[in-house]
């Protein structure tokens, strides 16, 4: 049976020179007296596929960038001991650093990596850990950068998770459940807003009227009914940067950034209370409401505050209730005086109040 004979001589030694270095220095350069690489690890050249390493003068493969003026192999061989810092000239223009050790032939041993660009080099050129020394820590930093990588990653969703679930719970704890529209604290929060601004803007209570009979006589499910109708309407008839908000059982606010023209905001009520007297399907009755409107402006006050304008804006509303209903009004200074104590001291109040009020009306 033929065995396999190992080789012998010099040529076996030079073999296993070259396989030791392609193993521990798999991006390693032998250069010989005059400068041209006769041997290239097998990483360095994955890094200039179809490019043949061996044969070309080292100095025309690379611009050595640190020590400077370096033009000559003779110059070369005395960095020995010396850091250098070589850059392809060919593109792409990859800079590796690496040590140079003398032959006594003349020629010389480079040993070169990446450096701290060994995560764009790993990506660039799809290198693998088979194509680092066992014992190179480059792949082990490498590990260590992915492990950061990922966990950066992992908290960044996590961060980005939390903040969706507060817009979440924000929206929730400024949204009526029933109807999608604004609550009492949003209504507040945008009224404070509007405030600190300083800019022009209309505050207009909504209250609905005969909405008690509908709930009476065909239940709460067609109130709720009438009421998802409402804020759907309300949207309609009012700019995209107004804020709509249901703070209390039937009773709205509106507020109109931006919006003090009287006209325009009468037009805008008038909207309002027609469509909403439009009979509203349920099953196979038909609820019919309309609705109060009482507005105020924020110019109307040398510091307009929000209990003040709230109130104001309830004496107007019921102003237009006191006047036959189904109408709106501006709240004017006179109203004050006229109002009843209660109402003044009691702006904005719950609907159960403002039921058993409009049943005295």
């Amino acid at each position: 049976m033929n065995e396999i004979q190992p080789v012998k001589g010099p040529e076996a030694g030079l073999h296993t020179l070259e396989a030791i270095l392609d193993r521990f220095c798999p991006m390693h350069l032998v250069l010989n007296e005059s400068g041209h690489v006769i041997q290239a690890g097998p990483t360095l050249q994955k890094l200039r596929p179809g490019e043949e390493l061996v044969g070309q003068r080292v100095l025309e493969l690379f611009e050595v960038r640190r020590p400077h003026a370096i033009t000559t192999m003779k110059a070369l061989l005395t960095c020995a001991g010396t850091k250098l810092h070589l850059r392809f000239r060919g593109a792409p223009r990859t800079d590796l650093k690496g040590t140079l050790e003398p032959l006594p032939d003349g020629g010389a041993v480079v040993d070169l990596g990446f450096g701290i660009s060994i995560i764009e080099a790993v990506r660039d050129y799809a290198l693998v850990s088979s194509d680092f020394a066992a014992t190179d820590l480059a792949m082990e930093l490498l590990y260590l950068v992915e492990a950061k990588s990922a966990a950066m990653e992992a908290s960044r969703k996590l961060n980005l998770r939390l903040q969706d679930a507060m817009i979440a719970a924000k929206e929730q704890a400024y949204t009526d459940g029933l109807t999608g529209l604004g609550n009492r604290r949003a209504m507040e929060h945008v009224l404070g807003r509007l405030l600190e601004r300083g800019q022009p803007f209309a505050l207009m209570q909504i209250d609905l009227d005969f909405f008690k009979a509908v709930n009476d006589t065909l239940g709460h499910a067609a109130g709720d009914h009438v009421l998802g109708e409402v804020a759907r309407i309300l949207t309609l008839q009012t700019r995209e940067e107004d804020t709509i908000a249901r703070i209390g059982g039937d009773e709205f606010v509106i507020l109109f950034d931006g919006l003090t023209e009287e006209k325009a905001l009468e037009r805008t009520a008038q909207r309002i209370i027609d469509a909403l007297e439009v009979p509203i399907p349920f099953g196979d009755e038909l609820c019919r409401i309309s609705a109060s409107c009482g507005t105020v402006l924020s110019g109307e006050y040398k510091a307009p505050a929000a209990e003040r304008m709230l109130e104001d804006a309830d004496i107007a509303l019921y102003a237009s209730k006191n006047a036959g209903r189904a109408q709106h009004r501006f709240f004017r200074k006179e109203m004050r005086r006229d109002a009843a104590p209660s109402r003044v001291a009691e702006p904005a109040r719950s609907g159960k109040q403002r039921r058993r009020s409009d049943q005295q009306l």
